[in-house]
């Protein structure tokens, strides 16, 4: 790949792009293979259970909206429909992120490679067998550091007008920050960095940390796009690690 183009410093919103770009890429296609269906059977059957229920739910919380307030349900609507799709796809995203993350991990780590243009693991595909129970430690650590957060701002949203009203705002802006820290996890870990410190890099660069993360969250939300989401945030992130972090780190 040329050297020009894989070390070029990008913007949150470029290194979401290049992920795509890499996903494409021969040899690294073959590790996409396997994340890319984990996500489709989970995400795509939680959209569609979601959208056989969307409207029921909007309605019965627009349903406790005072009286004098009604006219608010013009603007809440599209509002809720948004929240309630976003986080049914960070929910099951999270989870897809869970199961595949041995494999997002490899992926990360190919693309690395291919960035570099040299190899960073020389155990081979047994070594990340082995490294299972540490991988799922680590996911469940971040869904530690995710879960009092997420319980906070759902329970903003049950807030009449008020958390109806900015609730969906804080989620959008918590959510982007989760996906960028979920993502950029994987080539972090790769390398051992702590979780601790992987958050505080990422607070160094918070711009491009949120752009990415901006990205992740509003094509997480698209349906049909969103099934291929995952190994592209991947990717992504891994690029951001290579231009941004490595160096810095190592």
């Amino acid at each position: 790949m040329d050297n020009d183009m894989t070390f070029k410093q990008r913007s949150g919103f470029g290194y979401f792009f290049f992920g795509l770009e890499l996903a494409l890429t021969p040899g690294i296609r073959r590790f996409v293979i396997l994340p890319l269906l984990i996500n489709v059977i989970l995400v795509g059957s939680a959209l569609f259970y979601l959208f056989n229920h969307l409207n029921t739910w909007i309605e019965q919380l627009i349903g406790q909206i005072p009286d004098f307030l009604s006219w608010l349900s013009y603007v809440l609507w599209p509002l809720l429909a948004i929240t309630i799709l976003a986080t049914f796809s960070y929910f099951f995203s999270t989870l897809a992120n869970f199961v595949a993350a041995p494999f997002n991990g490899l992926l990360a780590e190919k693309v690395e490679e291919r960035l570099i243009g040299a190899p960073i693991n020389s155990d081979g595909i047994w070594s990340m067998v082995k490294d299972i129970p540490r991988i799922l430690a680590r996911e469940w650590r971040k869904l530690i550091y995710t879960l009092p957060k997420a319980i906070g701002l759902f329970l903003l949203l049950l807030i009449p007008a008020l958390g109806q009203t900015l609730g969906p705002l804080l989620w959008f802006i918590f959510t982007a920050w989760m996906l960028a820290i979920q993502y950029c996890d994987y080539p972090f870990d790769n390398h051992k960095v702590s979780f601790n410190q992987m958050r505080h890099n990422l607070k160094q660069k918070q711009t491009k940390a949120y752009g990415f993360g901006v990205l992740v969250s509003i094509f997480t939300t698209i349906p049909i796009i969103n099934l291929i989401v995952m190994p592209v945030a991947v990717c992504g992130a891994t690029a951001m690690w290579v231009g941004e972090f490595k160096n810095k780190l190592q």
